[in-house]
């Protein structure tokens, strides 16, 4: 790791940290916004897919004009997160519920230019060792998101507004952050023209498009899972008349996460990045089939579960982007994380809705099983992997 790369990641990772705390702000006040805009029963679905579809959108138009890779990421970063900070503040003027849900999506367009973006600007510091670093940071991007959960936690009894005006003051300064003191990388380079086609032609390399396969199984259960743990804690609660705090468990479930996404790098730089994500898809998998019987559990093992699900769930994920950077082309690696992402945060809005019909017409204690659909997609797609030498 050259020495510009050891002072700008730290400096990438707190950035990332505090952008994505405006991904799940909205989810982390949910009753109290069914409370004020009488909001249906489906609003927790039908919320976090607002902020999924946004992405969805954003990233397709960055891809489509290659914008990380035409212009400075790190400019780009900083826009997207000022211009994120601004709506998500903006919906703290809400005075119809209906308002909310276009808002969060504006919400998830600008998380386009920060989540993917990111990853491009440390790819552009690192030609080795890139999975540690973006274990790092996918790190950062998992206990920002569950940072929501934790300010409620700490405000309860305030106004939900709270939740906004921080999140909204944590993109200001992570934008910051990148703009003012991290310039591009020294292994960007530079596309010069437009290219439509770019985001299609990424997908003819074999092992490119093994590692985005993969990626899209994870994100089958990723933000269901995620979006999820309040409603399975406060079932548990219900079936066994517990008391667990949902906001803090909440909170510890998704950040838990963030911890494995740094072990799982560091295990990538001895077993290889295939492995690694091969290993998490594959447990994660198998909690999907266990949850299925962890409302029998007793308080701390069910507790115990839900920490190595939250580990599981996302351990995979820096390390099938890394795999996507490494088979990209140089040139157009912005281009390619930025359309994978696209297509894995479309795969989680069917997840999401499919989630709410099930919930809706079966019994909640099975449902989550379904989520196991993904990981074994994903470790179809890409193979048992070969041990490095």
């Amino acid at each position: 790791m050259s020495t510009a790369a050891k002072k700008v990641l730290p400096l990438i990772v707190l950035a990332q940290f505090a952008c994505t705390s405006l991904w799940f702000a909205g989810n982390a006040v949910l009753p109290e916004l069914q409370k004020e805009f009488e909001l249906t029963a489906r609003s927790l679905g039908d919320l976090t897919s607002s902020v999924q579809f946004g992405f969805i959108v954003g990233t397709l138009v960055f891809a489509l004009l290659t914008i990380s890779d035409r212009f400075s990421p790190s400019k780009v970063f900083f826009v997207c997160a000022l211009a994120g900070a601004l709506v998500n503040f903006s919906i703290t003027f809400v005075s119809s519920g209906w308002l909310l849900f276009p808002l969060r999506g504006f919400v998830g367009f600008f998380l386009a230019g920060i989540y993917p973006v990111g990853m491009k600007i440390s790819s552009d510091y690192f030609e080795k060792g890139l999975g540690k670093a973006l274990g790092y940071l996918v790190g950062a991007l998992v206990i920002g998101t569950s940072i929501p959960h934790l300010i409620k936690m700490f405000g309860s009894g305030l106004s939900w507004h709270l939740v906004f005006y921080s999140t909204s003051i944590l993109a200001i300064i992570g934008g910051c952050l990148i703009y003012f003191l991290v310039p591009d990388g020294p292994f960007r380079k530079q596309s010069t023209k437009l290219d439509l086609s770019l985001c299609f032609v990424v997908f003819k390399e074999k092992r490119f498009r093994a590692a985005a396969f993969g990626y899209f199984g994870h994100m089958w259960e990723l933000y269901t899972m995620w979006a999820f743990i309040p409603f399975i804690i406060t079932q548990y609660n219900s079936l066994q008349n517990n008391s667990i705090n949902v906001g803090l468990w909440s909170f510890l479930v998704i950040a838990s996460g963030g911890l494995a996404c740094v072990l799982g790098g560091y295990l990538s730089d001895k077993k290889g990045s295939a492995t690694t994500a091969f290993i998490a898809l594959l447990l994660s998998g198998v909690c999907c089939i266990v949850s299925i019987f962890s409302f029998q559990f007793s308080e701390t093992l069910f507790l115990l579960f839900l920490l190595v699900w939250g580990m599981a769930v996302v351990a995979d994920s820096p390390q099938f982007s890394t795999l996507v950077a490494q088979y990209a082309p140089a040139s157009s690696k912005g281009t390619a994380l930025t359309i994978v992402n696209s297509i894995g945060f479309a795969i989680t809005i069917v997840s999401l809705q499919l989630m709410n019909v099930l919930i809706e017409n079966f019994d909640s204690q099975i449902v989550f099983a379904s989520l196991a659909i993904g990981p074994l997609l994903g470790l179809i797609a890409i193979g048992r992997p070969k041990p490095i030498a």
